[in-house]
């Protein structure tokens, strides 16, 4: 059996821990109730996008040239604009920015588009050169982004004068057609 300190021992302990501070408790949090997390406000055209015409990011092949035009764009005018033949109205640089950046300039782009009235216009996007694996990242989610606006009636990859498969040439919906639509309909 243990022999229990004699006094002299005992002091010199105390002595010791004389400037120890005792810890707290440790006890779970009381249960509170958290707050429901706040949606995000998805932008306007991805809510147009519902139901069977809706488009998954999975679904769209992202190749060396780029090519797309809704159904009802006359064949001459897709043409014209992979020859690159439309004059283009304004210009948007995506080079070097994040995706989420990326979206951000092109939903202003394309909303400054419609106020300006441009018909045909450039988005530069590069090649991704400089990504990992050498992946087109932003051209990838340029080729996605641009199928799901409706105010796009179709794009092609540039000429090699305006930068060939690191930019696209964007054919948009005549501001003033969608207009006598919705006045007649």
């Amino acid at each position: 059996m243990p022999q229990p300190p004699d006094e002299t021992e005992a002091d010199l302990f105390r002595e010791a821990v004389a400037d120890a501070e005792r810890l707290g408790e440790e006890r779970p949090e009381p249960y509170r109730r958290r707050p429901r997390p706040v949606p995000i406000v998805q932008p306007s055209y991805l809510s147009e996008a519902t139901g069977p015409a809706a488009l998954s990011e999975a679904e769209v092949e992202c190749g060396e040239f780029l090519l797309f035009a809704r159904p009802g764009v006359q064949n001459r005018l897709l043409a014209d604009l992979q020859r690159g033949y439309l004059p283009v109205d304004l210009e948007l640089d995506l080079h070097g920015l994040t995706v989420s950046h990326a979206q951000r300039c092109l939903d202003e782009f394309l909303a400054d588009c419609a106020r300006r009235r441009a018909r045909c216009v450039s988005v530069i996007h590069g090649k991704g050169f400089r990504s990992e694996e050498r992946q087109p990242v932003l051209k990838c989610k340029v080729n996605y982004w641009l199928r799901l606006r409706a105010e796009v009636l179709a794009f092609c990859s540039a000429t090699r004068r305006d930068g060939g498969t690191g930019a696209v040439y964007v054919l948009l919906r005549n501001p003033d057609k969608a207009l006598r639509e919705r006045r007649s309909g």
